[in-house]
């Protein structure tokens, strides 16, 4: 165990167990968020026996967990043969080549998982993006940068649920039906204010 210890801890071997850590973390945190988004999910919208139910939520946590396990050693191994190639230098490029890399091999299917993780990242880039001009001082903030930037999204998405229902995302396409096309009809008090059809 002292030896494995002194092997681990030996700043010769830093670069390539930063490798193993980021798998390890990738699993660790992939598996830590989409089990109980699995539960909850499975909870309050499938139907089957038991048995399938924690087939599926096995099934969903092993692909998140793995798929952010695979994409840090990707991304971890090309940042390092970036910066060997480099001098010992890392350039700017180097996460955006990586990211691109690893983003293409491993969240490339396109599945229910995937597409979950893609939206998630997809959102919190746009928003980061909006930010970047004025945290670089390209421009200068106006008062209602956050204001302005929910109105467009709030408009676009309502745009393509009216005109190009099928392109937009499932789970979010069926929220919208419940909300805004559902509460359009109604036969009874009951079916008015109680239940929705």
């Amino acid at each position: 165990m002292d030896y494995l210890n002194a092997l681990a801890t030996n700043p010769k071997y830093h670069d390539v167990l930063t490798i193993l850590k980021g798998f390890r973390n990738g699993v660790v945190y992939g598996a830590k968020v989409r089990f109980p988004h699995a539960l909850v999910m499975t909870i309050l919208f499938k139907t089957g026996s038991v048995q399938s139910k924690a087939k599926g939520i096995l099934k969903a946590t092993k692909q998140h967990a793995l798929n952010l396990g695979k994409f840090a050693t990707i991304y971890k191994t090309l940042m390092l043969v970036q910066k060997k190639l480099n001098g010992g230098k890392e350039a700017s490029i180097h996460p955006f080549l990586a990211g691109i890399v690893g983003g293409y091999y491993v969240f490339g299917e396109n599945n229910s998982i995937n597409q979950q993780i893609i939206l998630y990242l997809f959102s919190r880039v746009v928003l980061a993006l909006v930010k970047v001009p004025v945290r670089k001082q390209i421009i200068e903030a106006p008062k209602n940068t956050y204001p302005v930037f929910a109105a467009v999204v709030w408009g676009l998405v309502m745009w393509l649920f009216r005109h190009e229902t099928d392109t937009v995302q499932p789970s979010l396409r069926a929220s919208m039906q419940y909300i805004y096309r559902d509460s359009d009809s109604w036969n009874s008090l009951k079916t008015l204010i109680w239940h929705n059809k």
